[in-house]
Protein backbone atom coordinates (compact mmCIF):
# COMPACT_ATOMS: atom_id res chain seq x y z
CA UNK A 1 0.00 0.00 0.00
CA UNK A 2 1.38 3.39 -1.13
CA UNK A 3 2.20 5.50 2.12
CA UNK A 4 0.35 8.76 2.72
CA UNK A 5 3.02 11.75 1.76
CA UNK A 6 2.62 14.59 4.56
CA UNK A 7 4.16 17.96 4.08
CA UNK A 8 6.03 19.38 7.56
CA UNK A 9 6.46 23.36 7.35
CA UNK A 10 8.52 25.39 9.86
CA UNK A 11 11.81 27.42 9.94
CA UNK A 12 13.14 25.75 12.75
CA UNK A 13 15.13 22.45 11.03
CA UNK A 14 14.87 20.79 14.89
CA UNK A 15 11.42 21.05 14.71
CA UNK A 16 10.87 19.72 11.11
CA UNK A 17 13.22 16.54 12.28
CA UNK A 18 11.09 15.88 15.47
CA UNK A 19 7.54 16.02 13.80
CA UNK A 20 9.12 13.73 10.90
CA UNK A 21 10.92 11.40 13.02
CA UNK A 22 7.78 10.60 14.51
CA UNK A 23 5.86 10.50 11.36
CA UNK A 24 8.39 8.35 9.46
CA UNK A 25 8.00 5.66 12.58
CA UNK A 26 4.06 5.40 11.54
CA UNK A 27 4.72 4.71 7.97
CA UNK A 28 4.32 8.00 6.26
CA UNK A 29 6.30 9.94 3.72
CA UNK A 30 7.60 13.12 4.73
CA UNK A 31 8.68 16.24 3.16
CA UNK A 32 9.85 19.18 4.81
CA UNK A 33 10.00 23.02 3.87
CA UNK A 34 11.60 25.39 5.68
CA UNK A 35 9.66 28.64 4.36
CA UNK A 36 6.22 29.36 3.40
CA UNK A 37 7.65 29.95 -0.09
CA UNK A 38 9.24 26.25 -0.18
CA UNK A 39 5.86 24.91 0.76
CA UNK A 40 3.81 26.12 -1.49
CA UNK A 41 6.31 25.11 -4.78
CA UNK A 42 6.45 21.11 -3.28
CA UNK A 43 2.47 21.47 -2.11
CA UNK A 44 1.68 22.75 -6.29
CA UNK A 45 4.71 20.70 -7.77
CA UNK A 46 3.80 17.23 -5.72
CA UNK A 47 -0.17 17.10 -6.14
CA UNK A 48 -0.39 14.11 -3.66
CA UNK A 49 0.20 15.80 -0.49
CA UNK A 50 -2.70 14.15 1.78
CA UNK A 51 -2.08 16.39 4.46
CA UNK A 52 -0.26 19.75 5.87
CA UNK A 53 1.27 20.66 9.39
CA UNK A 54 2.41 24.31 8.93
CA UNK A 55 4.34 26.75 11.33
CA UNK A 56 2.73 30.35 11.71
CA UNK A 57 5.75 32.60 11.71
CA UNK A 58 7.99 31.60 8.78
CA UNK A 59 10.37 34.15 7.14
CA UNK A 60 9.07 35.14 3.72
CA UNK A 61 5.88 33.88 3.80
CA UNK A 62 3.86 33.33 7.12
CA UNK A 63 1.64 30.62 7.60
CA UNK A 64 -1.60 32.33 7.47
CA UNK A 65 -0.23 33.18 3.91
CA UNK A 66 0.25 29.71 3.21
CA UNK A 67 -3.25 28.92 4.48
CA UNK A 68 -4.91 31.51 2.18
CA UNK A 69 -2.75 30.47 -0.64
CA UNK A 70 -3.80 26.69 -0.70
CA UNK A 71 -7.32 26.75 0.66
CA UNK A 72 -7.87 28.96 -3.52
CA UNK A 73 -7.39 25.84 -4.85
CA UNK A 74 -7.74 22.84 -2.66
CA UNK A 75 -9.74 21.18 0.85
CA UNK A 76 -6.62 18.94 2.02
CA UNK A 77 -6.47 18.77 5.70
CA UNK A 78 -4.17 21.75 7.70
CA UNK A 79 -2.72 21.08 10.82
CA UNK A 80 -1.51 24.53 11.87
CA UNK A 81 1.35 24.97 14.81
CA UNK A 82 1.85 27.74 16.60
CA UNK A 83 4.01 29.52 19.64
CA UNK A 84 0.59 31.90 19.80
CA UNK A 85 -2.30 30.57 21.66
CA UNK A 86 -4.72 33.39 22.52
CA UNK A 87 -8.53 33.56 20.94
CA UNK A 88 -7.71 35.88 18.33
CA UNK A 89 -5.72 34.06 16.36
CA UNK A 90 -7.17 30.70 16.69
CA UNK A 91 -10.57 32.05 15.21
CA UNK A 92 -8.60 33.66 12.68
CA UNK A 93 -6.79 29.92 11.80
CA UNK A 94 -10.17 28.24 11.63
CA UNK A 95 -11.49 31.19 9.43
CA UNK A 96 -8.76 30.28 7.31
CA UNK A 97 -9.97 26.57 6.93
CA UNK A 98 -7.39 25.08 9.42
CA UNK A 99 -9.09 21.76 10.41
CA UNK A 100 -6.66 21.57 13.98
CA UNK A 101 -4.92 24.21 15.68
CA UNK A 102 -1.91 22.78 18.39
CA UNK A 103 -0.04 25.88 20.57
CA UNK A 104 3.47 24.86 20.86
CA UNK A 105 4.89 23.30 22.74
CA UNK A 106 3.64 20.26 22.29
CA UNK A 107 3.52 16.38 22.59
CA UNK A 108 5.11 14.53 19.49
CA UNK A 109 2.76 11.67 20.58
CA UNK A 110 -0.56 13.95 20.35
CA UNK A 111 0.28 15.06 17.09
CA UNK A 112 0.73 12.42 15.53
CA UNK A 113 -2.60 10.97 16.63
CA UNK A 114 -4.41 13.72 15.74
CA UNK A 115 -2.78 13.71 12.29
CA UNK A 116 -3.93 9.54 11.99
CA UNK A 117 -7.76 10.97 13.56
CA UNK A 118 -8.12 13.24 10.46
CA UNK A 119 -6.53 10.81 7.77
CA UNK A 120 -8.95 8.49 9.08
CA UNK A 121 -12.27 10.43 8.73
CA UNK A 122 -11.16 11.21 5.61
CA UNK A 123 -10.88 7.39 4.39
CA UNK A 124 -14.18 6.05 6.25
CA UNK A 125 -15.91 2.73 5.03
CA UNK A 126 -18.12 3.21 2.15
CA UNK A 127 -21.28 1.45 3.98
CA UNK A 128 -21.08 4.54 5.72
CA UNK A 129 -20.35 6.71 2.93
CA UNK A 130 -23.97 8.37 1.77
CA UNK A 131 -26.80 9.96 4.11
CA UNK A 132 -29.45 12.60 3.43
CA UNK A 133 -31.86 14.61 5.58
CA UNK A 134 -33.85 17.42 4.91
CA UNK A 135 -32.81 17.84 1.05
CA UNK A 136 -29.22 17.41 1.86
CA UNK A 137 -27.29 14.90 0.56
CA UNK A 138 -23.94 14.10 1.91
CA UNK A 139 -20.87 11.55 0.72
CA UNK A 140 -17.81 11.28 2.86
CA UNK A 141 -16.15 9.09 0.78
CA UNK A 142 -16.62 11.56 -1.83
CA UNK A 143 -16.54 14.35 0.60
CA UNK A 144 -19.22 16.00 -1.88
CA UNK A 145 -22.87 17.96 -0.23
CA UNK A 146 -25.26 18.36 -2.86
CA UNK A 147 -28.70 20.98 -2.26
CA UNK A 148 -31.31 20.48 -4.24
CA UNK A 149 -28.41 18.77 -6.66
CA UNK A 150 -25.92 22.04 -6.49
CA UNK A 151 -22.82 21.41 -5.17
CA UNK A 152 -21.68 23.27 -2.02
CA UNK A 153 -18.10 23.78 -1.19
CA UNK A 154 -17.52 23.23 2.67
CA UNK A 155 -13.90 23.19 4.34
CA UNK A 156 -13.03 19.98 6.11
CA UNK A 157 -14.57 21.07 9.53
CA UNK A 158 -17.49 22.28 7.77
CA UNK A 159 -18.00 18.95 6.08
CA UNK A 160 -17.57 16.94 9.39
CA UNK A 161 -19.74 18.67 11.50
CA UNK A 162 -22.68 18.80 8.92
CA UNK A 163 -22.47 14.95 8.14
CA UNK A 164 -22.53 14.64 12.29
CA UNK A 165 -25.21 16.47 13.33
CA UNK A 166 -27.18 14.36 9.94
CA UNK A 167 -25.77 11.39 11.65
CA UNK A 168 -27.69 12.75 15.38
CA UNK A 169 -30.73 14.16 13.46
CA UNK A 170 -33.49 15.35 16.23
CA UNK A 171 -30.49 15.12 19.15
CA UNK A 172 -29.59 17.79 21.50
CA UNK A 173 -25.82 17.82 21.41
CA UNK A 174 -24.10 20.12 23.61
CA UNK A 175 -20.69 22.11 22.45
CA UNK A 176 -18.76 19.54 24.19
CA UNK A 177 -20.31 16.89 22.62
CA UNK A 178 -20.17 18.13 19.69
CA UNK A 179 -16.12 19.09 20.09
CA UNK A 180 -15.09 15.46 21.39
CA UNK A 181 -16.79 13.85 18.33
CA UNK A 182 -15.69 16.33 14.96
CA UNK A 183 -12.64 17.03 16.69
CA UNK A 184 -12.15 13.83 17.68
CA UNK A 185 -9.70 14.53 21.06
CA UNK A 186 -10.45 16.20 24.31
CA UNK A 187 -10.34 19.92 23.16
CA UNK A 188 -8.86 22.66 25.86
CA UNK A 189 -9.47 25.36 23.66
CA UNK A 190 -12.71 27.83 24.03
CA UNK A 191 -16.02 25.91 22.75
CA UNK A 192 -16.86 28.93 21.03
CA UNK A 193 -15.17 27.52 18.36
CA UNK A 194 -17.99 25.81 17.31
CA UNK A 195 -19.95 28.49 17.41
CA UNK A 196 -17.87 30.22 14.63
CA UNK A 197 -18.29 26.44 12.30
CA UNK A 198 -21.68 26.43 12.90
CA UNK A 199 -22.44 30.41 11.83
CA UNK A 200 -20.40 29.97 8.71
CA UNK A 201 -22.07 26.48 7.84
CA UNK A 202 -25.31 27.91 8.04
CA UNK A 203 -24.28 30.74 5.55
CA UNK A 204 -23.33 28.29 2.86
CA UNK A 205 -26.41 25.86 3.56
CA UNK A 206 -28.52 28.91 2.31
CA UNK A 207 -32.31 28.22 3.43
CA UNK A 208 -31.32 24.59 4.55
CA UNK A 209 -29.06 26.52 7.10
CA UNK A 210 -32.25 26.86 9.11
CA UNK A 211 -32.50 23.23 9.49
CA UNK A 212 -29.24 23.54 12.57
CA UNK A 213 -31.21 24.84 15.60
CA UNK A 214 -29.54 26.86 18.39
CA UNK A 215 -30.47 25.46 21.93
CA UNK A 216 -29.36 28.41 24.01
CA UNK A 217 -26.89 27.78 26.55
CA UNK A 218 -25.97 24.22 25.69
CA UNK A 219 -25.61 23.56 21.99
CA UNK A 220 -27.31 22.74 18.62
CA UNK A 221 -29.96 20.09 17.03
CA UNK A 222 -30.03 19.10 13.36
CA UNK A 223 -34.03 18.95 13.06
CA UNK A 224 -35.99 17.93 10.37
CA UNK A 225 -39.65 17.88 9.64
CA UNK A 226 -40.59 14.54 8.53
Amino acid sequence: MERLRILVVDDESRMRKLVSDFLVKQEYEVLEAKDGEEALDIFFKQKDIALLILDVMMPKMDGWEVCREIRAYSKVPIIMLTAKGNEHDELQGFELGVDEYITKPFSPKILVARVEAILRRTNLLASEEAMEAGGIELNKSAHRVLIDGVDVELSYKEFELLAYFIENKGLALSREKILNNVWNYDYFGDARTIDTHVKKLRSKLGKKGELIKTIWGMGYKFEVNE
